[in-house]
């Protein structure tokens, strides 16, 4: 064998291909279960853009794109911030992630951070520019609402202000999974303000905070123990679940009042059509036995609010 291309398998047989994380262990850590609940806005927005006959079939591709690169973002850096902090432990309830198991070290979750925050402000752009073309001032405030998402993404739990730690990622998820998400697209669409929408905004923001509180509370002896102040740990056990009463009961009331402001007689049955499973949902958290239960909860929700989405964007276009 000719010594140049002997030398080159030498370093090739010394590489550690067990330090690369494989797709799969990436795939793990990107939590793809959560998308549902992130695009659930966006279709609600896209399908009020189809009942008033602005609705874009790229800006809608586009904005599912950029939703989702916020959401691995997110999930990335949550994985990251728990994991050094060491919130992430063997007492935690939830999934084993990845700088917890140590499949993924620090160091490249922290380049995969940079790397989908880069993206997530590519698609940003891309998106903005086919939704506004040159309007420079509509682009210029959009680039900023993105930048905040991206911030808020990063900073729920990375750092020793990360806001996540100080009961306030429900404000969050409330305002960027429900207004943002929903009035956002819909605006993305049809360039004006329909405070209507407020409605469906409310009820997707206030399910989604329902998916983060389940999971506070699943987590509730952990974090306490971490100095992960959430509003479950803060609120403590029988107001949380007062709170998470009120996150799920409140979405039905704002359907129901959306249904009768719009004079949409459709969005009614959809109130009908989930009581059942979300006052099941309600009696199984109550009547728990140990805070683990909740663990297959989560995905009922996240499931429920997508199912909701799909069925108030099928009445919006009757």
């Amino acid at each position: 064998m000719h010594p140049t291309l002997r030398n080159t398998q030498n370093s090739l047989n010394q590489i550690d291909l067990g330090a690369f994380p494989s797709l799969g262990i990436w795939i793990r850590a990107a939590r793809l279960r959560t998308l549902p609940l992130s695009v659930s806005g966006i279709i609600i927005g896209a399908a009020l853009a189809l009942d008033t006959l602005v609705f874009d079939w790229l800006i809608f591709i586009m904005a599912l794109l950029t939703t989702v690169s916020y959401q691995v973002l997110s999930n990335f850096a949550n994985d990251y911030g728990d994991g050094v902090k060491g919130t992430d432990n063997k007492d935690r309830l939830g999934p084993e992630r990845g700088l917890q198991s140590g499949e993924i070290d620090p160091k490249k979750m922290r380049t995969a951070i940079w790397i989908t925050s880069f993206i997530a402000l590519c698609l940003t752009t891309l998106l903005l520019y086919t939704s506004f073309r040159t309007d420079l001032e509509k682009i210029s405030f959009f680039l900023g609402l993105g930048g905040l998402a991206i911030a808020a993404a990063i900073f729920y739990t990375i750092g020793s202000k990360a806001y996540g730690y100080k009961g306030l990622g429900d404000v969050f998820v409330f305002l960027f999974f429900g207004l943002v998400s929903v009035m956002g697209s819909y605006y993305l669409f049809s360039k004006s303000v329909d405070f209507l929408v407020l409605l469906p905004s409310s009820a997707v923001g206030f399910l989604s905070v329902a998916v983060l509180n389940l999971n506070n509370m699943r987590d509730v002896s952990n974090d306490q123990n971490f100095g992960k102040n959430t509003l479950a740990v803060r609120l403590g056990s029988r107001k949380a679940n007062a709170y998470h009463a009120f996150l799920i009961v409140t979405p039905l009331l704002a359907t129901l009042l959306y249904a009768y402001l719009s004079g949409n007689m459709y969005a009614n049955f959809i109130v009908l059509i989930l009581s059942f499973p979300l006052l099941a949902h309600l009696k199984r958290v109550w009547g728990r036995s140990s805070e683990k239960d909740l663990d297959a909860e989560l995905k009922k929700i996240a499931l429920t609010t997508f199912f909701y989405a799909c069925l108030l964007s099928v009445a919006i276009n009757l």
